[in-house]
């Protein structure tokens, strides 16, 4: 599909209100209501992973001010000032409180919804750092379970935390067994990359190669993710918004979870239309590879306001 139709919104309209799609947050899916030609700014708009890239490259020293491989700058600033001089530098950046967008919106708009049918809350995947998304949450009065991957070298290395509203963290010691999550009560945020906090001691970054490195060094990290979100995970379709499958970290993030396994119900990833006809086709190949996937190539925030409408169009269906 290049572009999606009426029968598409309707299909994953319906599919969301059944409680049946979980959204897979990508870098891009921060871009959704910023203007392409506006710059990143501190509290206004997020960076992406070059402009992201050029911040660390300056604060460092890097040798090529243009570098936009985040990976490599981020590695060079871990090198010449530690762990903690990486944190610092990206808590300056993520801890500031950005505006949330349309898509956030579209997904703290949803509990109500799925209350009203008696259905579990969601599960929302995503490997975005910031806080933008829980903001829409907060603002929406919707609680929320928060969990996220932890990056830093310590006891609780490679493990998933949870914080629960009002809560202090803890470790998900036993995956299989874990009992503190219930979507029946709220919505979970699953941060599978980390996240930044109120609190720095909390904050967790897989960004550096060797932190990807760790990262794959441990094998299946679905054996980490609790049982409950896992089977939430088998049975429901994905949309995956602001991401590439020419990114080869999301394909890490995607191996990490299945593995050699396919994806078997119909998922959709919407993004930008490739630049050429061969970019596309790697693009497809790609997500054909990983199962029943299909590329929607849309403006995010036009697709984000039409799914809106559709999702909305639905729930006033309900009670007619």
């Amino acid at each position: 599909m290049t572009s999606p139709d009426d029968a598409h919104y309707v299909l994953v309209a319906n599919r969301i209100r059944e409680g049946r799609v979980i959204p897979f947050l990508g870098a891009g899916a921060n871009r959704c209501d910023r203007p392409d030609n506006a710059p990143w700014a501190i509290g206004q708009y997020l960076p992406d992973g070059a402009e992201l890239a050029h911040v660390l490259a300056d604060k460092s020293g890097y040798p090529d001010k243009e570098e936009s491989n985040l990976l490599r700058v981020s590695q060079y600033l871990d090198a010449v000032l530690g762990e903690g001089g990486l944190y610092d530098y990206l808590r300056e950046v993520f801890a500031a409180e950005y505006p949330f967008n349309s898509l956030h919106a579209l997904l703290a708009n949803l509990p109500p919804l799925l209350r009203e049918r008696n259905l579990p809350h969601q599960l929302i995947i995503t490997t975005n750092y910031d806080g933008a998304l829980e903001l829409a949450f907060d603002e929406k009065g919707e609680p929320y379970d928060l969990v996220w991957y932890e990056a830093k070298k310590g006891e609780l290395w490679g493990r998933f935390l949870h914080r629960a509203p009002g809560a202090e963290p803890v470790p998900i010691e036993r995956a299989n067994k874990y009992p503190g999550l219930s979507r029946e009560e709220r919505t979970v945020i699953l941060k599978l990359h980390g996240a930044v906090h109120g609190d720095k001691r909390w904050d967790s970054y897989v960004m550096t190669e060797n932190s990807y490195i760790d990262y794959l060094s441990q094998g299946d990290i679905s054996s980490r993710i609790p049982i409950k979100l896992l089977d939430h995970m088998r049975e429901s379709h994905f949309l995956f918004l602001g991401y590439s499958m020419r990114d080869w970290n999301l394909r890490v993030i995607l191996n990490r979870i299945w593995g050699s396994q396919q994806l078997d119900r119909r998922s959709w990833a919407v993004q930008r239309q490739p630049s050429d006809a061969a970019s596309r086709e790697i693009e497809e190949a790609l997500w054909r590879e990983r199962g029943d996937v299909t590329p929607i190539y849309a403006p995010l925030k036009e697709y984000v306001a039409k799914l809106h409408d559709g999702v909305g169009a639905a729930n006033s269906k309900v009670g007619e």
